[in-house]
């Protein structure tokens, strides 16, 4: 539990199966009651997760760890956006992306090979669930040659200018629109990774206490109806501000940062039941925010991040 007192009631739990691989993968579920974990080795188990707790339960392994030589490992992996769905990658002589039907009796036999390629060309990395809920593939280009990392100013081509998507992540089979190389990254380059951002935007469960990300000087949002959106565009660097269904008249805007510092604040008088407000956040340093927003009869505050 963190609280503004700091760390406390930490939990120590030994479950599943016990493995000595340095590298191993811990991936949750959308809605936060499943994981999986993956190891080098070619362990795969599904875990129930207790938000409130943090404890772990009922293993089930989907494939035992291996001694050499490898049938399979998994390099990375993620939850299609019901959890029903699980995608991996593994990157050793061959590089697969493959999915597995997590409601099959027989998940292990589920496995649908989406694409498989020769590691001497290009290798599949990291996998990740992002806010359209569409999944990316990452792909690190090897030309048997060359350092790879960083990449030579002359290695740019399709294997790493592009992220591979699959649109419909929730739907078996050839329904799922997998697309390799479809995401241009506007003159980037890509290696094995993608950005590692927390779900801050996990709802909280009903009635539960103890689930829910708060800082140090974070309010309570107190609100029977009124809801607060924000996004932040980083190619704009502004955060779209957008609350709705509105019963105060009065109205008062702030943005803290995670040490509860005040870096911008305005108030004024609401006109309808809506409230909307592109911020300039060009002039903030990288980091956590809360907008706090509040109204004679509303209280919101929603949480986002500048990369």
């Amino acid at each position: 539990m963190i609280t503004p007192s700091g760390i406390s009631n930490t939990i120590t739990q030994n479950i599943g199966t016990s493995t000595a691989n340095g590298f191993a993968k811990m991936k949750f579920s959308p809605d936060g009651n499943k994981m999986a974990l993956l190891t080098l080795t070619g362990l795969f188990e599904l875990y129930d997760f207790d938000r409130c707790t943090g404890l772990l339960s009922n293993p089930f392994t989907v494939f035992p760890e291996q001694s050499p030589p490898y049938s399979h490992y998994f390099w990375d992996g993620q939850f299609s956006p019901s959890g029903n769905i699980f995608y991996t990658t593994s990157s050793w002589d061959t590089s697969r992306f493959i999915k597995y039907d997590l409601q099959a009796a027989n998940i292990p036999g589920s496995a649908d090979t989406l694409w498989q390629t020769n590691t001497i060309t290009n290798q599949f990395g990291q996998v990740k669930l992002a806010p359209d809920n569409k999944i990316y593939l990452t792909t690190w280009y090897n030309n048997g040659m060359q350092t790879n990392f960083p990449y030579a100013d002359t290695m740019t081509n399709v294997f790493n200018s592009y992220l591979s998507v699959v649109n419909e992540p929730d739907s078996l089979g050839t329904a799922c629109d997998f697309q390799p190389y479809s995401f241009y990254l506007g003159g980037k380059r890509t290696y094995l990774g993608l950005p590692n951002n927390p779900d801050y935007d996990l709802p909280a469960l009903a009635g539960s206490p103890c689930d829910t990300l708060v800082s140090i000087n974070e309010p309570a949002s107190i609100s029977s109806n009124a809801t607060l959106h924000v996004y932040y565009a980083p190619g704009w660097e502004k955060a779209f501000i957008n609350a709705d269904k509105l019963k105060g008249k009065q109205y008062r805007l702030r943005l803290v940062d995670v040490l509860g510092k005040e870096v911008y604040a305005e108030s004024g008088v609401l006109n309808s039941p809506y409230f909307t407000k592109d911020l300039n956040c060009a002039s903030f340093t990288k980091g956590m925010y809360i907008v706090d927003f509040e109204t004679d009869k509303e209280k919101l505050n929603k949480k986002f991040v500048i990369e």
